[in-house]
């Protein structure tokens, strides 16, 4: 069995004290694996391809909550905006826009999340703080979307002190934001750091999603 309920339930158990949300990364796995997940209790499941995860999506629970994790290119926002529950890495404002007209089709409201750029790692997509500013000014014309927080990765580091450093500054920026007069569709409450390998130093840091994969499902073939 590929899935490690073990893991899970103790995950589970560390974030009962806390109000940490999980997600559980089910990219390349199959609907089986999620399934099994699911009938142990998870309802939140991340996916970072726009293929896998609106073949996945009907042949699940309908109760399902798919967050988008991945990269998301505007020409194909239209294939999730009927269903998806939380998109993770809106990286520009073009982006959103397409959000917001895909949600506007589908008569939604689409919780986003934006991504700030945090890590030392040219791989890693995301806004600085300029570009952040100048989404949630242009936030009020977009009503078919409501952001709800901040996203970031850290650098794939050993060094526990630069993450450690990268995730407290976006909890600085994220801080920073929330004392901001905001549209009445920015109400930034999730703050999303944190993977398999550095998700207990987020929640230090102050992350209230995490984003867990390869602990549930094992390594990615």
């Amino acid at each position: 069995m590929a899935v490690n309920i073990e893991a899970y339930n103790s995950i589970i158990d560390e974030l009962k004290s806390t109000s940490v949300q999980l997600v559980a990364v089910s990219k390349t796995k199959p609907v089986e694996d999620i399934r099994t997940l699911y009938d142990a209790g998870q309802k939140d499941f991340g996916e970072n391809y726009v293929q896998e995860i609106t073949e996945k999506q009907p042949a699940l629970p309908a109760d399902i909550h798919w967050h988008f994790i991945g990269h998301l290119q505007s020409n194909k926002v239209k294939y999730i905006a009927p269903f998806v529950y939380l998109i993770h890495g809106v990286d520009s404002l073009k982006l959103l826009q397409e959000i917001n007209k895909q949600a506007a089709k589908n008569n939604r409201v689409i919780d986003c999340l934006l991504q700030v750029y945090i890590a030392q790692e040219e791989s890693k997509f995301g806004l600085d703080e300029n570009e952040l500013q100048e989404i949630v000014a242009n936030l009020s014309s977009l009503q078919n979307v409501r952001v709800t927080g901040l996203m970031g990765m850290a650098s794939f580091s050993d060094d526990l002190s630069k993450v450690r450093t990268e995730f407290s500054n976006l909890k600085t920026i994220f801080n920073k934001l929330k004392s901001r007069e905001l549209p009445a569709n920015c109400q930034p409450t999730i703050l999303s750091m944190g993977m398999s390998g550095d998700y207990q130093l987020a929640i230090e840091e102050g992350s209230t999603m995490v984003r867990i994969g390869s602990l549930l499902f094992g390594a990615r073939k």
